[in-house]
């Protein structure tokens, strides 16, 4: 039987990791959550530091004190949802009022101590210390002869005007890259003189990409051998569903009636933002699909990530309707290129690639 090895035409070599391709890469396509939740850590929620205690909390209103319903300091500015791995729960609310709640220390509010300094925050809770926001500071001083307030808030960072997404809005996810070591399929012909193959995962040996070392018609994959390793770097923790999709047709132009030969996904958590973590390895597969192995074979084929998850603080990475979101599409190299790596449109091939979403 004869085989054959098709290898990816990437650009944009970055250390050592492959960014980009050939073809088109979208932008960040996700929403921002419904804000009402709640989250399940509660670390730097409390600007000052307050054990809230009990959840119901009084308020001076004259000559008795009145009961101040808790929900109350979450109606128009809500704690951010928690959609990590416990689910969350909402925190119990501040101390204080609603009007001067104690995880804030808004200006003009009664602080106890002249000259103490803490942190302060003027926007929405569902932003604070998330992308681009940040706390000011504020000091309590004296105002008239015996009242002490919280001061001026300095140096804080609100979300950008008019930003939807990412760090200017404060969301806690922006961007995303999954890099795969070996994206190589490899194509058996029958050799029963019609011209038809099947098509079969490939698998690393060392730095070489190989075939099956016994292939069978149907072709089934090297036993024990996973076609590949991958990683994952994302600026935000969350859960996120990756998939590689191997189709007959061209990047630039891809059509809904492209034949699909391979779909393969990968699920988990991702722990720790910002940092390169393996993901599950991409599984070993076969295709029988004989007609879309023999137009990749003949005119061409490419691979189509895509992606949805959830960021721990839930925002949603998707394609805006909760389906999977299509951020890059990558050509493979002509199959000529085996024999002939100088030849026409052969000098970017790579057996591996990644894309940014």
């Amino acid at each position: 039987m004869q085989r054959s090895l098709f290898t990816l035409a990437v650009s944009g070599l970055v250390g050592s990791v492959l960014i980009g391709a050939c073809g088109s890469s979208g932008g960040n396509t996700f929403g921002s959550g419904d804000d009402g939740g709640g989250r399940g850590d509660d670390s730097g929620l409390f600007g000052d530091g307050t054990d809230p205690g009990d959840a119901r909390f009084t308020q001076d209103s004259g000559s008795s004190d009145a009961l101040i319903d808790p929900d109350a300091f979450w109606a128009n500015d809500p704690p951010p949802m928690w959609c990590g791995p416990d689910g969350g729960s909402r925190p119990p609310p501040p101390g204080g009022t609603v009007e001067c709640p104690n995880d804030k220390n808004r200006e003009g509010c009664p602080c106890t101590t002249e000259g103490q300094m803490a942190a302060c925050w003027p926007g929405l809770r569902v932003n604070r210390n998330v992308g681009i926001c940040k706390d000011g500071t504020t000091t309590c001083i004296t105002k008239g002869e015996t009242q002490k307030v919280w001061g001026p808030c300095m140096g804080y960072v609100l979300p950008q005007p008019g930003a939807t997404k990412g760090k200017e809005a404060c969301k806690c996810f922006s961007a995303g890259q999954w890099a795969i070591a070996n994206l190589s399929p490899c194509f058996v012909n029958s050799g029963g003189g019609d011209g038809s193959a099947c098509a079969v995962s490939t698998w690393i040996n060392g730095n070489q990409v190989q075939c099956p070392t016994n292939v069978t018609n149907p072709p089934m994959p090297q036993p024990g051998k996973t076609w590949s390793t991958d990683t994952l770097k994302v600026d935000c923790a969350g859960h996120f569903k990756l998939c590689y999709t191997l189709k007959a047709g061209t990047a630039s132009m891809p059509k809904s009636t492209d034949c699909v030969l391979t779909k393969q996904c990968v699920e988990a958590d991702y722990t720790t933002a910002n940092v390169v973590q393996p993901f599950p390895d991409l599984p070993a597969w076969s295709s029988n699909n004989i007609s879309c192995a023999e137009a990749f074979a003949q005119t061409g084929g490419y691979g189509e990530m895509s992606v949805v998850g959830s960021s721990v603080l839930c925002d949603k990475v998707d394609d805006g309707m909760g389906g999977e979101y299509v951020f890059n599409r990558v050509q493979y190299c002509p199959l000529a290129c085996n024999t002939n790596p100088n030849g026409p449109g052969c000098m970017n091939c790579m057996q591996g690639g990644g894309g940014t979403f």
